[in-house]
């Protein structure tokens, strides 16, 4: 939908640099990814997506493999977690705007839906969800065209960032998205997304033993051993919060899998190898 439907958009501060400024330049390149991608074999219902947000020339065809699962589903609604690469007194936020700009078009953010969690977080004595508005997240943006590419019939936003990498925020929050979600009914599909890269400016060995370890216990969905890597520094995400408050979603909506769908490092754009940021991507589902 294009971006004069609503009053208040938010404007992308990353087109044109993180990724393609151009719309049909954007499309091509969000389709060329799709099409070089191997979608992983799954059986049963996506509830999640995990996915890398770096700019795309690093991490775009990792997530690719991820999204690509998602080509012939539909949901309503999306609920996007990411980390807060700025600094806030606030350990959770949301978009303050009425939509996100991307050059594809608009996409509305569901105030409903945020107001909905707000009260379960209330309830629970759990934070609030604060609004900001003009933030410059780059890292719950970059996923937005390649939502709008393989999910064409549109879906709504809830933007949420995690400010605050805490076991408090990271149970209040998930307890508060499996209330919200179980109860809602079958027209009402919503999709759950965490945007994390791995491990940040190790050597390319270093950064896939750490990253291994994160993948394997993503892929045994073992919530505690995450804890334990991150905390131990023997394993990294800068997402990990988003990842664990999400997997911790779906483990209550009734999760029995994970796949990996892509694991790569920058090294494989830039050939350094004394340097390199992790890249991964997965998708959670549930028997059908």
């Amino acid at each position: 939908m294009g971006t004069s439907a609503y009053s208040d958009v938010r404007p992308s501060p990353i087109a044109g640099s993180w990724y393609p400024g151009n719309a049909a330049e954007l499309r091509a390149v969000v389709e060329s990814f799709l099409e070089r991608a191997a979608a992983p074999a799954l059986s049963g219902e996506i509830l999640a997506l995990v996915v890398p947000h770096a700019g795309y020339i690093y991490s775009g065809f990792t997530a690719a493999h991820a999204f690509k699962a998602l080509i012939g589903s539909r949901f309503s609604r999306v609920i996007l977690l990411s980390p807060s690469h700025q600094y806030y007194r606030e350990p959770l936020l949301t978009s303050g705007h009425e939509a996100y700009a991307t050059p594809l078009g608009a996409i509305p953010v569901d105030r409903e839906a945020l107001n909905a969690l707000g009260r379960l977080l209330q309830a629970a004595s759990g934070p609030d969800i604060t609004p900001i508005r003009r933030d410059r997240e780059h890292s719950l943006e970059i996923e937005l065209p390649f939502l709008q590419t393989v999910l064409p019939e549109g879906f709504s936003l809830v933007p949420l960032m995690l400010v605050s990498q805490s076991v408090e925020l990271i149970h209040a929050l998930s307890d508060a998205l499996a209330r919200y979600m179980l109860p809602l009914p079958p027209e009402e599909k919503t999709l759950l997304v965490a945007s994390s890269d791995l491990s940040h400016f190790y050597t390319e060995k270093q950064a896939r033993q750490l990253d291994t370890r994160v993948l394997n216990a993503l892929e045994e969905m073992d919530i505690d051993k995450l804890y334990v890597l991150n905390a131990s520094g023997k394993g990294q995400a800068c997402g990990m919060a988003p990842i664990l408050t999400v997997l911790r979603t779906c483990r209550v909506l009734g999760a029995d899998k994970l796949v990996i769908a892509d694991y790569r490092t920058s090294a494989d754009v830039t050939r350094d190898l004394d340097s390199v940021v992790g890249y991964g991507s997965a998708v959670i589902t549930k028997a059908a």
